[in-house]
């Protein structure tokens, strides 16, 4: 007696990886469900690559749905819109196309459903780094954003990560469907405040999906790490006022400070704390199976190095370019404007 579920998945251009993860979409353990992919335009790169898949798996109900319908700010929104129309089953996952999916994908997404929760989601672990790089970028997903949104999880304030994300259409079309994902220019942060609004709870499963890397430039992560920040100051601005303190740089300095003026060695303090700090984010990972190797100690430090500065530069700057499209979290009390 499985419930149906409907797989949504945005596309956009070919990334790292993208074959096998969009792939596993049609590997699923799960014996009813119909995946519908979402591409804005007819001439991009990716979609030859979905009509192989979909070819290669006839007996998956998946369907290639192309358009762009321009319901708010937030061009994947509009993108996923298509798929959300479409969508024959109650349970409506929405699944970024870099999303690693397993086998029981579904099934541990409706193992974490009950009567008090409005949705599922997921945040992505990162795998498989293929330079220093991308380990910094694993270090910023596993062992700080995922290890926090975990945490919140714990103590009842959950919130979502566009990554993954199973909504009960019936709920969000209770809440004023999905055009109310618009109402923020990031619909995980605007799919937080719905939920809450409904007196449910956003929950994670029970460990993230994986989200293979490859090889990332410096560039890159800082791009994608800048966006999110400016995005969670211009959605949530009380809860991201204290970021600047969440990496070790200011916790181990305050020791030092502390050590120093209490005539105590500084550099020992310091370097003691560090320890503590970053072996138990190795434990962490070790016991999560997130990447670990000898670089990620120095790619956990650098991290934290840069948090102050994207912690700056989210109240510096209010625009950015994702995905071709030019953005600002300017109008951040009222739903944001593309740049023209």
């Amino acid at each position: 007696p499985a419930p149906a579920v409907s797989i949504v998945r945005p596309v956009c251009g070919l990334e790292n990886f993208i074959e096998e993860t969009l792939r596993s979409t049609f590997q699923l353990d799960y014996p009813r469900y119909e995946v519908l992919f979402c591409v804005a335009r007819a001439d991009d790169a990716a979609i030859p690559l979905l009509r192989r898949l979909i070819s290669d798996y006839p007996w998956i109900d998946a369907r290639l749905l192309i358009g762009d319908e321009r319901i708010s700010a937030n061009p994947k929104l509009n993108n996923m819109f298509k798929g959300w129309r479409e969508a024959a089953h109650d349970y409506v996952v929405f699944a970024d196309s870099n999303v690693l999916m397993p086998r029981d994908y579904v099934q541990r997404l409706l193992g974490r459903f009950d009567r008090e929760t409005g949705l599922v989601c997921s945040p992505p672990a990162g795998s498989r780094p293929g330079n220093f790089w991308a380990e910094v970028e694993c270090t910023f997903l596993n062992g700080y954003q995922a290890r926090w949104q975990v945490f919140a999880d714990a103590i009842g304030l959950g919130f979502a990560q566009g990554k993954t994300m199973m909504w009960r259409r019936t709920d969000l079309e209770a809440a004023g469907g999905l055009r109310m994902l618009g109402c923020e220019l990031a619909e995980d942060a605007a799919s937080t405040k719905v939920v809450r609004a409904m007196g449910k709870a956003v929950r994670l499963v029970d460990a993230p999906f994986p989200q293979p890397l490859g090889r990332r430039s410096l560039a890159e992560v800082w791009k994608r790490q800048a966006r999110w920040a400016q995005l969670r100051r211009a959605s949530f601005p009380l809860y991201f006022l204290p970021e600047i303190l969440s990496g070790a740089l200011l916790p181990v300095s305050a020791a030092a400070f502390l050590a120093y003026a209490c005539d105590v060695n500084a550099g020992l303090a310091a370097g003691g704390l560090a320890a503590l700090w970053y072996g138990a984010e190795g434990l962490l990972a070790a016991a999560a199976g997130w990447p670990l190797s000898p670089r990620m100690l120095a790619a956990a430090m650098l991290r934290d190095l840069m948090i102050p500065a994207l912690w700056i530069n989210a109240f510096l700057d209010d625009d950015f370019v994702w995905r071709g499209n030019a953005m600002t979290t300017a109008a951040a009390d009222a739903p944001a404007q593309r740049l023209s």
